[in-house]
C-alpha cells in the first residue's frame, strides 16, 4: 500500500504539496520496467544516445526558472544556488552526451591474434540522492549512467523530492524511451533497500551520511553488487601566514556557510598560522556579519534556512563550545540558524571532529607547515579542502600531503562537472563527474580473436 508524505517549505514551514510514496510492489514493477529497457537502450546507436542527452539537456534548460523556484520552496536554496543547481544538471547532461561515442576500448598487442577491450553497461544502475543538493547530485548519478547505456532508477531524499520528479517528466518530454530513466519517490528503508537487495540492480550510487553508506556497501557485498558512495566530510581550509589573509577571510564565509552549511564539502575546520590569527579573524568576523541570511527567494539571499526541525535541533547540540562570534538570522517561522564561528578548545572537540551539517565552523591555530598538514589529516574523513598561500612549493608540498579528494588552492572551489570529485578514507568510494565517472558504469570486456 502506498503512503503519501507532506513536502514542507523549510523557510515558511508550510506544505508545499502532498506526493505518493512508492511501496514495494511498485519500485518491483520500476525496476523491472528499467530492467526491460535496458536490452534496447543499450543498442541505441552511439550518436542517438548522444543526441537523446542534449535534447534532455535543452528541456532541462527551457524549464530553468520553473526548477529553481520549486528546489527554493522545498530546501530552502537561495535562489542564486537554485539557479546554479539547474544549470549544473544541464551542463552535466550536456558534458557526458559527448560519452556515449567516446566510450573508447582498446587494441592490445598478443601473440597469434588480436586482442581487443569493450566498455559493457552494468544494466540498472540505483541512485539514491540526499536532501542538501537534490539537482546537481541527481544528475552526477543518472548522466554518466544513461550515457554509458545504463537505465536508471533514481530515488530522491524524502525531504526534496520535487525537482527530481520534474527531471523524470522533462526526461520522457524530451523523448527518452519508456523506462530509461525512472523516479521513485518513497523512504529508504523501502525503495532505498529495495535497490540494494534486488538483483536486477547491477549498481547503486548514494550520497549521503557515512552511516547508512557503510550499511548500503555491506548489503550490495552479498551480490557482488557495484557501488559509488559519497559520503560525510570534514574538510580544512588551511591559511598561511603568507597568504591573501584578507581574501582568505573575505571568502571562508561561502565556504561553509554556503546552502546553511549543508554540505559535505564545507570547509568546517579554519586552520590559521598563529602569527596570522589575530588579522584573519578580524577580518571573518567582518565577513561573517555581512553573510546574509535571509528570505531565499531573494537575489540578495547568501544563505537560506535549514532543511528541517530535525536538523535544526541537530546541529543546536554542537554550541556547547566557545562561541567566538555570530552572523545574523530572521526569526519567526522557518528553521533559521545564524552563522555561527565556535572556538574549540582542542582537537577532540565535537564541532572540530564529527560532521555538523549546519552553519557552525571551528577555528583553529597552526604553527608550522608540517602541524598544520598533521591537524589537517587527523580526521577519518578525507573529502574536500583548501591551502591559503603565494608560496607555490607550499602549495604543492601540502596539496600532496593532505589526505582528501579534492583541493583548491587560493580558492573554496569544490565541484567541477569536467573534474572528478569523490573522497579518500571514509568520505567514500569512487569517483564522479569529469571522465573518470564513466568507468564506474561501465564492465571492462577482453576479447581474443585469433589468427587460426
Amino acid at each position: 500500500m502506498s503512503t503519501t508524505y507532506d513536502v514542507i517549505n523549510p523557510a515558511t514551514e508550510k506544505i508545499v504539496t502532498t506526493i505518493e510514496h512508492y511501496d514495494l510492489a511498485a519500485t518491483d514493477a520500476t525496476i523491472a520496467k528499467a530492467a526491460k529497457a535496458f536490452e534496447s537502450w543499450r543498442n541505441v546507436a552511439p550518436a542517438d544516445r548522444a543526441a537523446h542527452l542534449r535534447r534532455f539537456a535543452a528541456v532541462v534548460a527551457s524549464h530553468k526558472e520553473e526548477l529553481a523556484a520549486l528546489e527554493i520552496a522545498n530546501s530552502g536554496h537561495t535562489r542564486g544556488n537554485a539557479l546554479w543547481e539547474v544549470d549544473n544538471v544541464v551542463n552535466v547532461l550536456t558534458y557526458y552526451s559527448a560519452a556515449p561515442e567516446r566510450l573508447f576500448g582498446k587494441q592490445i598487442p598478443v601473440a597469434g591474434g588480436v586482442d581487443i577491450t569493450f566498455k559493457e553497461p552494468l544494466g540498472v544502475v540505483g541512485v539514491i540522492v540526499p536532501w542538501n543538493f537534490p539537482m546537481p547530485i541527481a544528475g552526477w548519478g543518472f548522466a554518466p549512467a544513461l550515457a554509458a547505456g545504463n537505465t536508471v532508477v533514481l530515488k530522491p531524499a524524502e525531504y526534496t523530492p520535487l525537482t527530481a520528479i520534474k527531471l523524470g517528466e522533462y526526461a520522457l518530454e524530451a523523448g527518452l524511451p519508456d523506462g530509461v530513466f525512472n523516479v521513485l519517490p518513497g523512504k529508504g528503508s523501502i525503495v532505498g533497500n529495495r535497490f540494494v537487495t534486488h538483483p536486477a540492480v547491477r549498481k547503486v550510487v548514494f550520497t549521503g551520511s557515512t552511516e547508512v553508506g557503510k550499511a548500503i556497501m555491506a548489503g550490495c557485498a552479498d551480490q557482488v553488487k557495484r557501488v559509488t558512495l559519497e559520503l560525510g566530510g570534514k574538510s580544512s581550509n588551511i591559511i598561511f601566514a603568507d597568504a591573501d589573509i584578507a581574501k582568505a577571510a573575505a571568502s571562508a564565509p561561502g565556504s561553509v556557510f554556503d546552502n546553511a552549511g549543508q554540505d559535505c564539502c564545507a570547509r568546517t575546520r579554519i586552520l590559521v598560522e598563529r602569527s596570522a590569527f589575530d588579522t584573519f579573524m578580524e577580518h571573518f568576523e567582518v565577513a561573517v556579519k555581512k553573510f546574509r541570511v535571509e528570505d531565499p527567494s531573494l537575489a540578495s539571499a547568501d544563505m537560506g534556512p535549514l532543511i528541517s526541525r530535525k536538523q535544526f535541533d541537530a546541529v543546536q547540540t554542537f554550541l556547547d563550545e566557545p562561541i567566538a562570534f555570530t552572523g545574523s538570522a530572521p526569526s519567526g517561522p522557518g528553521y533559521w540558524m545564524a552563522p555561527t564561528v565556535l572556538m574549540p578548545k582542542n582537537t577532540q572537540a565535537r564541532s572540530w571532529r564529527e560532521e555538523v551539517f549546519g552553519p557552525v565552523v571551528s577555528v583553529m591555530a597552526f604553527d608550522d607547515e608540517a602541524q598544520g598538514i598533521a591537524m589537517a589529516n587527523d580526521s577519518e574523513y578525507g573529502l574536500s579542502g583548501s591551502i591559503w598561500t603565494r608560496d607555490v612549493g607550499r602549495a604543492l608540498r601540502v596539496s600532496r600531503a593532505i589526505e582528501t579528494g579534492n583541493l583548491s588552492v587560493n580558492s573554496n572551489s569544490s565541484v567541477r562537472y569536467s573534474t572528478p570529485f569523490g573522497g579518500f578514507k571514509q568520505s567514500g568510494l569512487g569517483r564522479e563527474l569529469g571522465p573518470d565517472a564513466l568507468d564506474s558504469f561501465t564492465e571492462v570486456k577482453n576479447v581474443f580473436i585469433s589468427n587460426d
